[in-house]
């Protein structure tokens, strides 16, 4: 049976950046949400599922320090090859999202960026553990910006399902933040559909 990692290895491997179902050149919607954070182009960024994202470039224009993170080997292998492997503010890692990560992470994340990761994760368990690997992972008076499949949107991607979002339902997740600001997105993926997404913004709370 196909493991996770290997189905994303797979799709990296055979599909060209600007063919994948997410792929995007324009990160204005992205940057408008991060302008909203003081500082944060001198901030500990950490993503997720950064995959071959051509927002690791944009952010590294910037001197914000990166944390990047992807399940697929394939897609990691790519990037680094892409963005370069060794660069003093860029930190690389595979790890499953849904399972926790290094202790020497806990507390040290300024910014957490989610464009498209957590609602490939459609099991009760697994979005729990997400949720707490936030909480864990930023600090307090940090920031989080989730941009996931709205309840508008497909009911699957990259073959796989996804688990649709409102912001209640992200508001409920994130007990130790508040919501600073949410917004409805359409995203038009390269084969020319629209996919209805959810923006929002939080900051954890210092106490």
């Amino acid at each position: 049976m196909e493991t996770l990692s290997g189905h994303w290895d797979k799709i990296f491997r055979k599909t060209a950046d600007h063919k994948l179902g997410w792929y995007e050149n324009d990160f204005s919607q992205t940057l408008k949400f991060l302008n909203r954070i003081r500082g944060w182009k001198q901030a500990r960024i950490f993503m997720p599922g950064a995959g071959t994202s051509g927002l690791i470039g944009e952010l590294m224009q910037t001197n914000a320090t990166l944390v990047l993170n992807d399940l697929s080997p394939e897609a990691i292998a790519l990037a680094k090859k892409k963005y370069g492997g060794k660069k003093e503010n860029l930190r690389w890692l595979c790890l499953d999202i849904s399972e926790p990560l290094p202790e020497e992470l806990h507390n040290t994340i300024d910014i957490w960026v989610d464009r498209a990761v957590l609602h490939f994760l459609v099991e009760d368990s697994k979005v729990e553990k997400y949720f707490k690997n936030v909480h864990t992972l930023v600090k307090p008076g940090g920031h989080v910006i989730l941009a996931e499949f709205s309840k508008k949107g497909a009911t699957k991607c990259a073959g796989l399902n996804v688990r649709r979002y409102n912001v209640e339902d992200l508001k409920n997740n994130m007990v130790a933040f508040e919501l600073i600001a949410e917004e409805e997105y359409i995203y038009t993926n390269p084969g020319g559909e629209p996919r209805p997404y959810i923006y929002t913004l939080f900051q954890k709370r210092s106490t």
